[in-house]
């Protein structure tokens, strides 16, 4: 069969590896951090789908129980969980797409990332498969260009010092953002708690960021004090807010912007109307909510879960939160003063996934990257 008598109904998609999605740009922060703007004006403007009761879900879990009456059925370990995040993104993007992935903290042990994420990325009229592409590194670079984006609308622009407590992946993404929206930065105070990881982040941001120094502290308050940017990046444990790693104010720069992705928590010295509380999409944090019962924050760590307990107990009015789509957008002022502290929740939502999917998608057809494979010339079901 030639090209041009080819059936209409027939269907290519493309698959990225991580090498052809690296070839295809998916570690550009500086044009993912714009690629998150764009979806943040699009948030605050609706012309989004994600999935739950109210479109905004993070998505579709599967837990295993801590006892299983199954002999093959897998133990609930640490981070031992699969899930499916779908979404639809309008605007310049009108695709959609949903990341998958199995993740299992024991994976370390056997050399392997602790998620391994797939995204499979589809026309959004037809349904029919666009790109099935590799997608621990778009996770990665989208997860910190949300930050990026946080730091470019409401940090200091002549920052200079970073602190940042964990140094993993998302350490790593969230300072090339950092670096890529706030160019003065040339230091960056590092808190861990094994050797190996600091000494991989000391290297990492050697190789990459030559210009900027490398300090190791031993506790959370050295990292803290006296930063420009602060950002915590662990892993741990949710269920006792009390023993999430916990900001108080005596310790934080004034001016200061707080960018937290990952479990955290805050004493009542931050609490007050004075400090600025920022999340990513207040409705996530009302699916998870809904989801999760009250409190929410000792389900899920995230910050922004504590604010929506503050306003379920009365101690935070429900207009001290606004969205960072609502700034991105201008429609709200996000810092009120050169002094105000703004403390910023980052969730993570599958929208961030199918903006930078679509466009390092647009550049592996443009720079013909990647293994065309066949769905079916004509469909034996139609």
């Amino acid at each position: 069969m030639t090209e041009t008598t080819r059936p209409t109904t027939a269907i290519d998609f493309r698959y990225l590896s991580e090498q052809d999605m690296i070839a295809a740009g998916v570690t550009d922060m500086a044009t993912c951090v714009d690629a998150m703007q764009e979806t943040f004006v699009l948030l605050h403007r609706g012309d989004y789908r994600m999935a739950g009761p109210n479109a905004d879900s993070h998505g579709a879990m599967i837990t295993f129980p801590d006892e299983s009456e199954f002999e093959t059925m897998p133990a609930n370990t640490a981070d031992r969980r699969f899930m499916a995040m779908p979404a639809y993104l309008g605007g310049s993007f009108g695709t959609s797409g949903m990341k998958w992935y199995g993740s299992n903290i024991a994976n370390r042990e056997k050399g392997l990332p602790r998620s391994i994420l797939m995204f499979m990325l589809n026309d959004t009229d037809t349904g029919a498969p666009l790109a099935l592409m590799s997608a621990n590194l778009l996770s990665a670079y989208r997860t910190g260009a949300v930050p990026g984006v946080g730091a470019r609308l409401l940090a200091q622009p002549d920052s200079q010092v970073v602190g940042i407590v964990g140094p993993g992946v998302m350490a790593k993404t969230s300072l090339a953002a950092f670096v890529a929206t706030c160019p003065k930065i040339d230091t960056v105070k590092i808190k861990g708690r094994g050797r190996k990881s600091l000494d991989t982040f000391t290297s990492w941001v050697a190789d990459q960021f030559p210009q900027i120094t490398v300090v190791e502290v031993d506790t959370l308050e050295e990292a803290v004090r006296d930063s420009d940017i602060v950002t915590f990046c662990t892993s741990g444990e949710a269920g006792d807010p009390s023993t999430y790693p916990t900001l108080t104010r005596d310790w934080i720069k004034p001016g200061a912007f707080l960018s937290m992705p990952a479990g955290c928590n805050i004493d009542e010295t931050l609490q007050g109307p004075d400090v600025r509380k920022v999340v990513d999409n207040t409705r996530l944090y009302e699916a998870w909510a809904e989801e999760a019962g009250y409190p929410s924050h000792n389900v899920i760590p995230i910050i922004g879960c504590k604010f929506l307990d503050m306003i379920h107990d009365g101690a935070m009015d429900r207009d001290e939160l606004i969205d960072l789509g609502a700034v991105a957008a201008g429609d709200v002022v996000g810092r009120r003063s050169d002094d105000e502290i703004v403390l910023m929740s980052v969730g993570g939502m599958p929208v961030e996934d199918v903006a930078w999917g679509t466009v390092v998608y647009r550049n592996a057809v443009e720079r013909g990257i990647g293994t065309s494979l066949n769905l079916w010339e004509s469909p034996v079901l139609a």
